[in-house]
């Protein structure tokens, strides 16, 4: 088991390495750019090019039955999904095989009203209740993959 984390952009990874530590899982965490990260034997950063989707394509090439994805990016949910991965949001929010396509649909819908020009509201700002429900999601994924 292993935990995967987009993280250039990701709110919870202190939350991800307490829960990690907790269950001692192993978690890589993938980017674009340096950043630090807790030196502990569980921890692995890999710094990828940036290049272009480059953090995604490590992850959903590595992804796998006995990996959980943390990222809030809809197209490497979609990849990591079907490599068997478990998805989640940093907010909590799991990504399914039954909730992926509409999230695809919802995202291509509104990056054409915002090249149209319409003026549309990006998600929610990040909330304390988010951070509580990613906690929760991720030591419920963990155990459930423990379990088998």
């Amino acid at each position: 088991m292993r935990i995967l984390v987009d993280a250039d952009a990701c709110p919870v990874k202190d939350e991800i390495y307490k829960v990690a530590w907790r269950h001692e899982v192993p978690v890589t965490i993938v980017s674009n750019s340096h950043f630090r990260v807790p030196v502990h034997p569980l921890i692995d950063r890999v710094v990828v090019s940036d290049g272009f989707d480059a953090a995604d394509d490590w992850i959903a090439e590595a992804a796998d039955p006995r990996a959980i994805v943390v990222t809030a990016d809809i197209l490497l949910a979609d990849r990591a999904l079907k490599a068997g991965a478990t998805v989640l949001a940093p907010t909590g929010k799991p990504f399914t095989a039954a909730s992926i396509g509409g999230a695809i649909a919802t995202r291509a819908i509104m990056a054409d009203l915002r090249a149209g020009g319409d003026i549309v509201g990006g998600p929610a700002p990040f909330a304390k209740t988010d951070r509580s429900r990613f906690l929760s999601a991720l030591d419920a994924a963990l155990v459930r993959l423990k379990r088998g």
